[in-house]
């Protein structure tokens, strides 16, 4: 997989993960020891045990629970992520309350100053990408088990001009289909999130002149149904007929939701790792130092990819956490972006980080201290 790059050396890294994970041989919160035994390794590192506290992207949450098991199995420490949504695992890394945060979004220039603060004097905060996460678009519509839908027809929906499932616009993708009358529920996350910043950039480059709401974190197009988190819209779309809505994609294929493929003028792209594996191909990567940020091309309409989807990254100092806390930080992001912790977030649902990528996130991670 080819991506061009920009910029000067870099690296990347970003673990997801959703929940908390408590495994054997923990000490405290910022104190974890060097493994007596020395035998154990993750990936190309030394293991560490102790434990360390994370949060953030819900959307990288399956390959977090993987990953956390995953290490403390190996590695006999204790990393415990919360699923709380890419805002609030920035702001609590900012404050200090823990060691990494997982986002769906790099760091922006409005939070990098905080960001940096927390690392302390001369030292930076990076971005690590570390997850590829499709977006889908998923629906709960009685008796209609398969349906294509363009991105104007999506942004349609989700900015409330169509507001009936026969709509024209959505039959014309579907002959054949017997589309009910119904009226249409959108679902959409009511706290900031990475997954509707990346949803928002989708909409925005795919049908501009239809989609006037912008990009952000927050949403901001009107009507719908608000929850908080992944789980919630999944919930929400299992028990709401008539109902769609954007949602993580490992999140949607664990739930079994029934998933739209999208059309960009040369026939309907199912979602998988392979399609988003094609668009991630065509993103531009910038590298200053050990940060490396993607921009994805969201308005991509090449065959064969889906370019709605996000790289999760590990927001994280290079340097400036507690020494023994370092030293796990440095470890877990060393097992997560090997062969071995990427082989897990794929059998989680994601798709692997392209080669080249990887290695770059793995001299990235190298250089945490």
């Amino acid at each position: 997989m080819k991506l061009q790059r920009h910029g000067v050396s870099a690296c990347l890294l970003a673990v997801t993960a959703a929940s908390a994970v408590a495994l054997a041989g923990c000490g405290s919160d910022n104190t974890p020891t060097a493994n007596a035994s020395g035998s154990a390794s993750a990936g190309s590192s030394d293991c560490a045990t102790g434990q360390i506290s994370a949060e953030g992207s819900t959307a990288q949450g399956n390959a977090m629970d993987a990953w956390t098991q995953g290490y403390g199995k190996k590695c006999g420490a204790s990393v415990t992520y919360n699923k709380t949504g890419s805002g609030a695992g920035v702001t609590s890394f900012t404050a200090g309350k823990v060691a990494f945060a997982g986002s769906d979004s790099s760091l922006k220039d409005t939070n990098q100053p905080a960001a940096d603060k927390r690392c302390g004097a001369g030292n930076k905060a990076v971005d690590l990408p570390m997850v590829v996460s499709p977006i889908a678009v998923a629906f709960n519509l009685k008796n209609v088990s398969k349906l294509t839908l363009t991105p104007d027809a999506v942004a349609s929906i989700f900015a409330g001009k169509i507001t009936k499932w026969n709509d024209p616009a959505i039959a014309k993708s579907n002959p054949g289909v017997t589309l009910p009358a119904t009226t249409i529920t959108t679902v959409h996350r009511s706290k900031d999130s990475g997954t509707t910043d990346n949803f928002a950039k989708f909409l925005d480059a795919q049908s501009k002149s239809i989609w006037t709401f912008g990009t952000g974190q927050a949403w901001k197009a009107p009507g719908g149904k608000g929850v908080p988190g992944s789980a919630d819209v999944v919930s929400a779309i299992k028990s709401t007929d008539a109902s769609i809505a954007y949602v993580d994609g490992a999140d949607a294929k664990k739930n079994s939701l029934v998933i739209a493929a999208l059309d960009f003028g040369q026939g309907a792209v199912e979602l998988s790792t392979d399609t988003i594996g094609t668009a991630v191909a065509a993103a531009k990567v910038t590298q200053t130092g050990s940060d490396i940020k993607l921009t994805l091309n969201y308005g991509l309409k090449q065959a064969g990819a889906y370019p709605l989807g996000l790289v999760t990254y590990e927001i994280t100092c290079q340097k400036g956490l507690p020494a023994a806390q370092s030293k796990l930080v440095k470890s877990f992001l060393t097992y997560t972006s090997s062969d071995e912790g990427q082989d897990a977030a794929a059998a989680a649902g994601h798709a692997k980080l392209p080669k080249d990528l990887q290695t770059k996130v793995q001299a990235a991670v190298a250089t945490i201290s």
